[in-house]
């Protein structure tokens, strides 16, 4: 007894000495190793107690682990400042300056901040076992926010009913606050006062978009979700009305003129903003000048006018499923600006010299004035590829056969080749969809992807290589894209070589993405081809616009650029205006401005992609809101601990099967492996598994598409079964004791294995 009470006694001055040192503390990282040697644990025993004490103490909050089994101490002062970050589901938390880090905030300590208002708290200390906790002291700067939802009004009050995952409850409205909004309306509300005793805040109806499940005003609502705006200013539209193409004499002359070589568009067939245009002929020596001519928006748009500081807010046009809300009035994104045939147009043009084998001979950039002779669809253009016959025939099959020469060089010199089809809606004339079609990428686009590739990458090069060490390139504006996530990319090579595809996690850029293309060109057609391409995307890290060029990784270029489509992206003007400074011998900018205009436009970029992304789950949601009960066969996009996303084979529509529907077991979630494993009978559902689904519940309010699976033990259910979730065999055949238990793990909503396990109900 004597012995076992020492071996405690020592266990436990090594834990207090290893929480002395933690405390002293004051930035920088550590390992175990490290923490060993300051303390005196010199035998393997003691020093796997150093390392599951530091665990301990991350796990606790004490310490941040910052990398595997490396941590630091959070700079965290008693009372600080950070950003509110509200949730639905009450896990409110605050981001604090100080390191990034959230600590959670009671509802009772929120003082109802709303998600990204910038507050000052008080963190209390931490105690061993449980989370640290913050308090909001004072709402420091409140964010601009509103919220969208439908409109109940009742004979005393009215209110909004929001779905909204950053609002638990709803909005009471008074009945002076309406704006003529009625029950059923689909309403813009903004939060005006929360009193400290109130459960519910009360708000002042904004806008009316409409009723609630027409078309119109869901993709408004969607657009406002996202802070996007959905109408133009009436003074933008008169500003840019008064605006006239103003191609004179005088300005003809102070550019190249180009209208006598045939130009052309290549488009979507429903395009109407036409950005760029190819021009080719042949040269006396044999070679080829190739134009890539792009809409001159910014010899129209001027800086700080009306219009730029409108399209400068918007940074880009946004593309959902049944249109499109441009970043500049119609009057020039679909008229003036746009490339349209038989119309002189000024442009912002990169013309190349280039051999028959695609070898760029030399360069130059020019502004210009072309003239389209012909405005072709990918459609078109792919017939004249495919059948070597049509309009320009000749011409398209040369650029073609250039194009494929400058993506061979592409790839061998280390660009990803990512090629996914994209889901695509046939909609009538109410808006609803009544079928999918899938857009996918052939030669005839393949072809535009290069010749603006090339062109972009020779702005970049222009202005960033300055072909002197010592010579500082001027500001620019740059379109980077930063190494793989390491960590996914060593889970990414695991996983693929059960499947016999070699991945490098590590070596140069060219030889990783090698390996990666290899791997999906070899998976094209097989079971796991989503799957694994999924992972490989999501491997990848963001591109986005900075003044900090470290280069485009997934294209293998080290200079990259925006330049070729002003009317729909702010950052190609920003890069027209800058090449015409500096080509005409103009200073470098302001480097801290233009990275904040960047950042900007980075930001409004990922809004308009989540509001695409979101009308696209809308309408996949409102066309299988026509198919329940129907039986599909689909393959496992994502698994997590709350259930299995199916992507429909037939149709790209995703939906989730609840871990609650999963009726024969319980599972717990395979975070690493990317599966959901049974516990009693083994029974693992992997990404990228082949399922057949029944469709079962389609909400639109949430955007939200149900499944059940269905086999040889599940057979396809009626619609009145489908409408109630499958209850657990394993509860019916549990016993009493063990219902009582579930039950109560249930209305607790705690995982039996700490946020990684999943069960059926």
């Amino acid at each position: 007894m004597a012995k076992s009470s020492k071996k405690d006694s020592n266990a436990k001055r090594l834990k207090e000495a290893v929480e002395t040192y933690v405390s002293c503390q004051e930035g920088g990282t550590f390992n175990y190793k490290q923490v060993s040697a300051a303390v005196g644990a010199v035998t393997p025993a003691q020093q796997r107690a150093v390392a599951l004490k530091l665990a301990e103490l991350a796990f606790d909050g004490v310490l941040v682990e910052v990398a595997p089994g490396k941590y630091k101490t959070p700079k965290r002062s008693v009372v600080t400042t950070g950003v509110f970050v509200r949730r639905s589901n009450g896990k409110n938390s605050v981001l604090l300056d100080d390191d990034n880090e959230p600590v959670f905030v009671a509802e009772r300590n929120s003082m109802h901040a709303l998600n990204g208002d910038r507050v000052s708290v008080s963190i209390a200390a931490n105690v061993p076992g449980k989370e640290p906790e913050a308090e909001v002291l004072e709402i420091i700067e409140k964010k601009d926010q509103t919220f969208i939802g439908t409109l109940r009004v009742d004979r005393h009050y009215a209110y909004l009913l929001t779905d909204s995952k950053f609002l638990a409850t709803d909005i009471l409205i008074p009945k002076a606050k309406l704006k003529g909004g009625v029950t059923g309306d689909k309403a813009v509300v903004k939060i005006i006062d929360w009193p400290d005793d109130a459960k519910n805040p009360v708000g002042e109806v904004i806008d009316i978009l409409g009723k609630t499940g027409e078309n119109n005003a869901e993709m408004h609502s969607i657009l406002a979700e996202f802070g996007l705006p959905y109408r133009y200013p009436e003074a933008v539209e008169k500003a840019a009305a008064k605006i006239d193409a103003g191609i004179t004499d005088e300005v003809v002359a102070e550019r190249e003129d180009m209208r006598g070589i045939t130009t052309f568009t290549i488009d979507p067939k429903d395009a109407k903003d036409f950005d760029d245009a190819l021009s080719i002929r042949k040269l006396p020596n044999g070679h080829y000048e190739v134009g890539v001519h792009i809409a001159d928006v910014t010899h129209y748009v001027k800086p700080d006018t009306i219009i730029d500081r409108e399209a400068q807010d918007r940074a880009t046009s946004v593309y959902l499923v049944d249109r499109v809300v441009p970043m500049l009035p119609e009057h020039l994104s679909n008229g003036i600006c746009s490339l349209r045939p038989d119309e002189d147009k000024l442009t912002f043009s990169v013309i190349f010299e280039m051999d028959e084998n695609a070898k760029v001979i030399k360069s130059r950039i020019a502004r210009t004035v072309t003239r389209s002779v012909r405005r072709f669809t990918y459609e078109e253009a792919q017939e004249v590829i495919e059948t070597g016959k049509g309009d320009f025939a000749e011409e398209i099959l040369t650029l073609d056969t250039l194009a494929k020469q400058l993506r061979e060089r592409r790839y061998e010199n280390g660009s990803v080749e990512f090629d996914r089809a994209e889901v695509r809606f046939d909609i009538d004339e109410n808006g609803h969809p009544t079928g999918v079609y899938f857009k996918e990428s052939k030669d005839a686009n393949k072809l535009i992807e290069e010749f603006m590739l090339l062109a972009n990458k020779t702005v970049a090069t222009v202005i960033g290589m300055t072909g002197d060490k010592r010579k500082k390139p001027k500001a620019f504006v740059y379109r980077v894209h930063d190494m793989p996530d390491q960590e996914k990319l060593v889970n990414l090579t695991a996983l693929a070589k059960n499947f016999g595809f070699k991945i490098k996690p590590t070596g140069s850029p060219k030889e990783v993405n090698k390996s990666i293309n290899k791997m999906l060109a070899g998976v094209k057609g097989r079971g796991e081809e989503n799957f694994l391409s999924t992972l490989a995307i999501r491997s990848m890290a963001k591109a986005v616009y900075t003044t900090e060029n470290i280069g485009h990784y997934g294209l293998g270029f080290d200079y990259y650029t925006h330049f070729t489509s002003p009317i729909r992206r702010y950052p190609d003007m920003m890069v027209h205006r800058l090449l015409d400074r500096y080509l005409n011998g103009g200073r470098s900018v302001n480097v801290e401005k233009l990275e904040e205009e960047c950042k900007h436009s980075s930001n409004m970029e990922q809004l308009a992609a989540n509001a695409e992304r979101a009308s696209i789950k809308f309408k996949q949601v409102e066309f299988m809101g026509d198919h329940l009960g129907e039986v599909y066969d689909g393959v496992i996009s994502g698994v997590t601990e709350w259930g299995l996303y199916v992507e429909l084979d037939e149709n790209k529509c995703e939906g989730l099967v609840p871990v609650r529907d999963l009726a024969d077991d319980y599972y717990d979630y395979d975070e690493k492996n990317y599966c959901l494993v049974g516990r009693r009978n083994g029974n693992r559902y992997r990404l990228g598994d082949k399922v057949k689904v029944q469709v079962a519940r389609a909400n639109l309010d949430k955007k939200q598409l149900d499944f059940v699976l269905v086999d040889e033990k599940n057979p396809p259910r009626s619609l009145d079964n489908l409408a109630a979730p499958a209850i657990s065999e394993v509860m019916r055949s549990s016993g009493k004791a063990n219902k009582s238990k579930h039950q109560s793990r249930s209305k607790s909503g705690k995982s039996t294995k700490k946020g990684k396990s999943s069960r059926r109900k």
